[in-house]
């Protein structure tokens, strides 16, 4: 029996610039958050989730962030 196609997930990839100067290249946000009237704003929130998870897992405080932007911009 032939296998049901699954549903392909496409990402946007971000450049992050944190408060104390530190750079995190490519980091995927999920292209169904973005768009709309908000545009890239909800990248965001979603980066920030991925940090606090981060954060959680590797015992330091998350850092804030400064800017975002999309990756090859």
């Amino acid at each position: 029996m032939a296998k049901k196609p699954t549903a392909r997930s496409e990402f946007v990839m971000f450049d992050i610039v944190y408060e104390d100067g530190s750079q995190r290249s490519n980091r995927k946000v999920d292209a169904n958050l973005l768009g709309g009237l908000d545009g890239d704003e909800p990248a965001r929130a979603a980066i920030e989730e991925q940090d606090r998870a981060i954060s959680e897992k590797s015992g330091q405080p998350p850092l804030a962030i400064k800017t975002i932007k999309r990756s090859g911009k």
